[in-house]
């Protein structure tokens, strides 16, 4: 495994990370917890090193059944990171006491001491005035009280970014669906947060399964044109013996200015595959004709959040 530094922390991440939103059976396929738990050791022996959760993913459940697990994990094998504000699809609260509230009951489900990197999720749903007047202010309290070491923020617009950082510092930002095989608009804003000294990490690099073999959720955005160009793609490497998802892991970690990108599964030999690609060729020449196939939703977006928050779907970045 190789690691990257996260910005000015001082953490070193593994190129991928265990995103455990599947661990809340966010896609549905949470039949076995057990199995579930076994995924997250196939990635901690493989070298993986961060956890990111959140009590949104399955409504509390995610961090629950990470907080069973940890029980029998040593806690200086992993870094940990979960997120505060967002309770539901609909409920949210980025106030002080809220954030205050939500980083004590994720320190007790998780069954930690504390909690190495919290983010505020998905301010594009809140009030940005009061993400930097209160929800930041509240976990610079709480990392004053030894609760939490590094604070950050996560979401779906990039605009939210610089108009978080612009007003208040960050250790680290997650963005999610911006740097993938079909969209990489995160490049755009690199050189941005690179210069505040922000972590970067990256999540969804199979565009919440667009870029996989599986049923997409229940739940996802993308537009009618984006979800069957991707489809196309899936089955043109299908034909030639080639999983895209491996395609698409492969492509997210040869950035060296994204720290970590954060790939979700509850499946041990799913993760198990996810290692091994990690060290195998990349086959660049596939990799360009998938684009092609592509390019005419290059960058598509869906919009996300509140309307002053979401991006204008016909900016780019």
């Amino acid at each position: 495994m190789h690691y990257r530094a996260l910005g000015n922390t001082g953490l070193n991440l593994a190129l991928i990370s265990y995103g455990a939103a599947s661990l809340g059976n966010e896609y549905g396929n949470l039949t076995d917890e057990a199995a579930g738990i076994r995924s997250l050791h196939v990635a901690l022996d493989g070298g993986v090193n961060f956890i990111d959760t959140s009590p949104f993913y399955g409504r509390t459940l995610s961090e629950n059944v990470l907080g069973r697990a940890f029980k029998e994990i040593r806690r200086d094998r992993f870094i940990l990171g979960t997120k505060c504000g967002r309770h539901d699809v609909d409920r949210f609260d980025f106030s002080h006491d809220g954030i205050l509230r939500s980083v004590d009951e994720s320190l007790q489900r998780l069954g930690v001491e504390h909690i190495d990197i919290m983010q505020c999720h998905d301010i594009e749903f809140g009030d940005l005035n009061q993400v930097v007047n209160e929800a930041l202010p509240a976990l610079h309290k709480a990392r004053e009280q030894g609760k939490i070491r590094f604070i950050g923020v996560t979401g779906f617009p990039l605009k939210i970014f610089r108009a978080t950082l612009d007003r208040a510092p960050l250790d680290c930002m997650l963005s999610y669906c911006h740097y993938s095989l079909n969209n990489t608009s995160l490049l755009g804003l690199l050189p941005y947060l690179k210069a505040k000294g922000v972590g970067i990490m990256s999540a969804s690099p199979f565009s919440e399964r667009l870029l996989t073999r599986q049923p997409l959720p229940a739940w996802h955005h993308a537009p009618p044109g984006l979800k069957d160009a991707c489809r196309r793609a899936v089955e043109f490497c299908d034909a030639r013996g080639v999983d895209i998802a491996k395609l698409a892991l492969q492509f997210c970690i040869q950035n060296p200015d994204i720290a970590t990108t954060v790939p979700g599964t509850a499946n041990p030999d799913n993760m198990a595959k996810m290692l091994k690609w990690i060290d195998e060729p990349v086959d660049w020449e596939l990799i360009r004709e998938v684009q092609k196939i592509l390019e005419p939703v290059k960058n598509v977006l869906w919009p996300v959040g509140r309307p002053e928050n979401s991006e204008d779907l016909n900016a780019g970045w």
